[in-house]
C-alpha cells in the first residue's frame, strides 16, 4: 500500500472563475512542488481541458482523476470523478445535452478557455459553465454512475450552493459516495447537525480557483495503486485501503 496525498477540488482556467495561474502546467507544477500526487481536475460543467492536465501530470509521475464540478437543477454542487479520459469525456456529451443555454458574459463572469502546455488558447466556451444544468440531484447523480463515475457532495459546510444551504436535509434515497469539505473541522459540525451522514466517507478538497489554495487543504488515501477502482474501495474500507482528512 501507498500513501498519496490528494487535492481533489481544482479548477483550471475553463472555470470563469480560475485565474490564469490555473493553467494545466500552472497546476502540475504547484502540485508537484507540495508533494500533492493526487489531482482531481473539476471545472464547472466542463471536463474539456482534463486531457491536457492528466498528459502533463503524468510526466512528473503525478495522477489525475479526471472530473467535474456539474451544478444540478436546485443549484447543488456534485463532484463527479471518473475512472479515465474516455469515460470523463464520453460524459460531456451528457453534460452538452443538460447544461442550461445562457452565453457567457466574459467581462461579468470571466473567460473559459482550454489552453495546451504552452497556455496557447485551443478552444473558448460560448455557454456559461456556471449555469446549472435541468437536471435535479438525483438525475444528475444517477447519469454519472451510468457514466462509471463517483459522486461527491461538494464543499457541504458551505452556506452556498452545498447540498444543505440549498435543500437543508439528505434527500430520501440520495447517497453519495462521499462528502467534501474545506476544512477538516467541518466534518464534526456537519455530522453533528446531520447525523444521518456520519457514517459517510468525508474528504477535504481545497476548491482552488488560483495557484497559491492549492493544496491549502488536502486528503491522504492509503491505496495499493492510484485510480477512480482504488479510491472507491477506500471508501467503503474495504482491503486495508482507507482515506483520512
Amino acid at each position: 500500500m501507498q500513501t498519496f496525498r490528494a487535492d481533489l477540488h481544482l479548477h483550471t482556467v475553463l472555470s470563469p472563475c480560475g485565474d490564469v495561474s490555473m493553467s494545466p502546467a500552472g497546476i502540475v507544477s504547484s502540485c508537484a512542488a507540495q508533494g500533492i500526487s493526487l489531482l482531481g481536475i473539476t471545472d464547472h460543467n466542463s471536463t474539456r481541458q482534463c486531457r491536457i492536465v492528466k498528459e502533463l501530470a503524468e510526466e512528473q509521475g503525478l495522477f489525475v482523476l479526471p472530473g467535474v464540478e456539474l451544478t444540478t437543477r436546485e443549484e447543488v454542487h456534485l463532484l463527479a470523478y471518473f475512472g479515465s479520459l474516455e469515460e470523463a469525456e464520453a460524459f460531456q456529451g451528457w453534460i452538452d445535452d443538460h447544461l442550461t443555454v445562457i452565453r457567457n458574459r466574459p467581462e461579468l463572469f470571466g473567460y473559459q478557455v482550454v489552453v495546451d502546455r504552452d497556455e496557447q488558447v485551443v478552444y473558448q466556451e460560448e455557454r456559461l459553465l456556471i449555469a446549472s444544468l435541468t437536471t435535479d440531484i438525483h438525475e444528475t447523480a444517477e447519469a454519472v454512475r451510468a457514466g462509471g463515475g463517483l459522486v461527491v457532495c461538494a464543499h457541504v459546510a458551505k452556506g452556498k450552493n452545498s447540498l444543505f444551504s440549498q435543500l437543508g436535509i439528505m434527500p430520501r434515497g440520495f447517497c453519495p459516495d462521499a462528502l467534501e469539505v474545506a476544512r477538516k473541522d467541518h466534518r464534526a459540525q456537519v455530522c453533528s447537525r446531520f447525523p444521518e451522514v456520519s457514517d459517510l466517507p468525508f474528504v477535504c478538497g481545497s476548491d482552488a480557483h488560483y495557484a497559491e489554495d492549492i493544496g491549502k487543504v488536502t486528503t491522504e488515501f492509503i491505496l495499493e495503486t492510484p485510480g477512480l477502482s482504488e479510491i472507491r474501495l477506500a471508501f467503503s474500507g474495504c482491503g486495508g485501503r482507507t482515506v483520512a482528512l
